[in-house]
């Protein structure tokens, strides 16, 4: 039972750095698509901390919410192991698991996306990624600051959807 019980939290911590890497991935593109014109890795490159502050925090908030489908994956495979892993049962708590997981990373994604575009409307008169290219700290903060908040809420509705599922 031990070797079982060691080699389930292997597959997990493995399972979890994957879709960790990806997600983190898939949020600087999607920042990328979001700034426009502006070549975020150039900006972090010459040292821009404005624009520094803004990537760490959707980093934060993708691990965030992240975190919150990784545990659902630990509570899913745990329900599974004590199902039999082969069994019908078992396998739907996994799916089900691995598909919070995914629309967690999604959710995530389209959330810090759509705080940003209503950060913009709200803040007229104020560009922020031009504000950010010119290494406006202040903005920098203003924008961290509503990514990580909308990540905290975002991160409490993957825990209650991992609570219903699974």
């Amino acid at each position: 039972m031990l070797l079982v019980n060691a080699a389930v939290g292997i597959i997990q911590l493995v399972i979890a750095i994957i879709f960790a890497v990806v997600a983190l991935y898939i949020g600087f593109s999607v920042f990328g698509k979001v700034t426009g014109s502006i070549d975020e890795q150039k900006e972090l490159a010459k040292g821009n901390v404005a624009f520094g502050i803004v990537v760490a925090a959707i980093f934060i908030a993708i691990a965030l919410i992240v975190q919150s489908g990784v545990s659902g994956i630990s509570v899913g495979i745990g329900k599974a192991t004590a199902l039999g892993l082969t069994s019908a049962d078992g396998l739907v708590a996994i799916c089900v698991a691995f598909i919070q997981l995914i629309l967690g990373i999604l959710l995530a994604v389209g959330a810090i996306y759509l705080a940003l575009s209503i950060l913009d409307k709200l803040t007229k008169g104020i560009e922020e990624f031009e504000e950010l290219k010119k290494g406006n700290v202040a903005v920098a903060l203003e924008m961290a600051g509503v990514i990580i908040a909308v990540a905290l809420i975002i991160q409490s509705g993957i825990g209650g959807i991992t609570a219903a599922l699974i």
